[in-house]
C-alpha cells in the first residue's frame, strides 16, 4: 500500500513537471512521423494480467521498409532514436503508473508471447507490478542476456524494499544522463526470448 501511494504521488508530480516537455515531444512526433503519437501494446503485468503499456512512438509506419527489414531498429526515425537514447519515450508510462498497471520500479513489462518460456522461478517477476525502470536496467540494460535480465528481475522481487527502489531510481537517473548501456545497433540485438529458447530447446534435443 505504501509503495502504491508513493507511485501515485510521484507519477502525478512527474506528469505535472514533464507535461510541457511531453507536449513538445508529441508535437515533434506528429510533425515528423504523423499519427499516432503514442505506441500502445498489450503486456502482462501483475499476476500475468494483460494491460496496455504506453510509450511515445519512435518508429515510422512504413510497410515497405517493414517488409525489407527483420529488425524494428531499422524503422527508428532520427527523433525516435533521440527519444530512445534519452529514455523520453518512456514518459507516457507515468500514466500507466497512475492507473495502477505499473510501478515506478519493477521488472520491465515484456511481451505476452514470452510467458510460456519462463521457468517457474523466472515467473516470479509477475508477482510484482512491472516498472518503468528496474534492477536489470541499472545493471546492464540492453547489454544483458535474457538469462541475466530475468535473474536480476527475480532478485529484485525477492529483495524489494523502498530503500532499494530509491537506489534504483537514483542510479537510473545517472544512467540516463550518462546514456550508458543503451544499444540500438540491430547487429547486437538479442533474439526475442521465445525464439531464443525455442532454438535452444531444438538444439538440446
Amino acid at each position: 500500500m505504501v509503495k502504491r501511494l508513493v507511485d501515485f504521488v510521484a507519477a502525478s508530480v512527474g506528469l505535472m513537471v514533464t507535461g510541457p516537455l511531453m507536449v513538445v515531444v508529441a508535437i515533434g512526433i506528429r510533425a515528423t512521423m504523423g499519427s499516432p503519437v503514442l505506441f500502445r501494446q498489450r503486456r502482462p503485468g501483475l499476476d500475468g494480467r494483460l494491460f496496455t503499456v504506453l510509450k511515445f512512438r519512435t518508429m515510422c509506419v512504413d510497410r515497405e521498409r517493414e517488409r525489407q527489414s527483420q529488425f524494428d531498429e531499422h524503422r527508428v526515425t532520427p527523433l525516435g532514436r533521440l527519444l530512445r537514447r534519452s529514455s523520453l519515450d518512456e514518459l507516457p508510462q507515468l500514466i500507466n503508473v497512475l492507473r495502477g498497471d505499473m510501478s515506478l520500479v519493477g521488472p520491465r513489462p515484456l511481451l505476452p508471447e514470452y510467458l510460456p518460456y519462463y521457468s517457474k522461478r523466472e515467473y516470479l517477476r509477475h508477482t510484482v507490478r512491472p516498472g518503468i525502470t528496474g534492477w536489470a536496467q541499472i545493471n546492464g540494460r540492453n547489454r544483458l542476456s535474457w538469462d541475466q535480465r530475468l535473474a536480476l528481475d527475480v532478485w529484485y522481487t525477492e529483495h524489494r524494499s523502498m530503500l532499494l527502489d530509491l537506489r534504483i531510481l537514483y542510479l537510473t537517473a545517472i544512467r540516463v544522463l550518462q546514456r550508458r548501456d543503451i544499444d540500438l545497433d540491430p547487429k547486437t540485438s538479442l533474439l526475442p526470448l521465445d525464439q531464443e529458447r525455442s532454438r535452444s530447446a531444438t538444439v538440446s534435443r
